[in-house]
């Protein structure tokens, strides 16, 4: 049958392990570099003090833990998938925990919990004024404690860990481009940091003002891969095969397999030219709608697509003729090829790949 067949084949293509281990044992392969829970994340993921003081308490108390899932690389050193805040918050309690600049991090002071409110103050072996902290037997005690791992090795499909880490963070408290940073930090960490830096230019920031809860969740980031990936379009007007969140992250992972420092899919000179013309001419409107008076309303992704794929496709000439572009960029707001294809009842899949290739087009002249 067909259904056993692709079960058969796509289950020879994972192969996992599963084990209990000591945080002892843990703290052993931490600290010898065997496991790498990508301090990067801790930009990305947000447990406060009280969320980590329940996870210690949880393990004094014997409560059970969610597995901690790993990849195996080539090296032999696991990639951790899911259980990076459980990890890092042991490693910090116990003071060996190191951020994404490789310094150590400053060991965590526990706070009050639910069952054990005398937790308040606790550290685990450098004493503060009240003299509170863990005793050796309860050192030991926190060593010898088991954490679950769930291992695929590394002779699975290499794709294998991050469609596994797509499935267990699909109902995490992230936004899609904090998953998709997670992703992407685990693809390519060059390509992740240059998308990091890139997001923080002045003239993009200028251009689009966001508020502090986009700006909390990634939002700038998400921007910055969907103009690399709208100036790497290459398909036609029919709508996108799939919602355009999967799409972007799926260019993502292609992206990240090609990404070299200074080279394509990333043209940061690129990115650099259109965003220092559109600060130049329309600063914080570039993106908002004009009324035929001013611009007036909140940031549009819909002209955000528009704008900067036409821009971008024709870099040269608007470099050579600036003085035009503010009358340009003013008056999508009017053209069919813009508003016939964006609005509220337009699907993104739909609207991002006829605004691409109608920008492109529209954006070819001056006049």
């Amino acid at each position: 049958m067909l259904l056993e067949s692709q079960i058969a084949a796509k289950a020879k293509e994972i192969h996992t392990d599963g084990y209990p281990m000591s945080i002892g044992e843990v703290l052993s392969l931490y600290k010898d570099g065997d496991i790498d829970v990508h301090p990067e994340f801790q930009r990305i993921f947000r447990w406060n003090d009280s969320q980590k003081s329940s996870l210690i308490e949880s393990i004094l108390l014997g409560i059970p833990i969610p597995p901690i899932f790993v990849s195996q690389r080539p090296d032999g050193i696991w990639d951790v998938i899911d259980g990076v805040q459980r990890l890092s918050t042991i490693f910090q309690f116990v003071g060996v925990y190191r951020d994404h600049e490789d310094l150590l991090a400053p060991p965590l002071v526990l706070g009050a919990t639910e069952y054990l409110p005398a937790l308040e103050g606790y550290s685990w072996e450098v004493a503060n004024a009240e003299g509170k902290v863990f005793t050796d037997a309860m050192r030991r005690d926190v060593k010898r404690a088991k954490l679950e791992f769930r291992i695929i090795r590394k002779e699975s499909d290499e794709n294998a860990k991050y469609d596994l880490f797509q499935r267990l963070n699909s109902g995490a408290q992230l936004s899609p481009q904090e998953a998709r940073n997670c992703l992407l930090v685990m693809l390519n960490p060059d390509m992740y940091g240059r998308v990091a830096e890139i997001s923080e230019y002045a003239d993009f920031k200028e251009c689009v003002p966001l508020s502090d809860q986009k700006e909390s969740q990634a939002y700038r980031q998400e921007l910055v891969l969907r103009f690399f990936c709208q100036a790497n379009f290459s398909g036609s007007h029919t709508e996108l095969p799939m919602e355009y969140g999967e799409y972007l992250t799926r260019w993502m992972r292609e992206a990240a397999a090609e990404y070299e420092t200074d080279g394509s899919p990333i043209d940061v000179n690129l990115f650099d030219r259109t965003f220092r013309l559109l600060k130049e001419n329309l600063g914080e409107d570039a993106f908002r709608r004009f009324n035929g008076a001013k611009s007036l309303g909140p940031f549009s992704i819909a002209s955000f697509e528009f704008v900067t794929s036409g821009i971008s496709a024709n870099i040269d000439l608007w470099e050579a003729n600036p003085g035009s572009l503010a009358s340009r960029v003013h008056s999508v707001w009017t053209a069919s090829e813009f508003r016939e294809n964006s609005g509220t009842g337009v699907s993104p899949r739909r609207r991002v790949p006829r605004l691409i290739l109608n920008a492109r087009q529209y954006f070819s002249s001056v006049s």
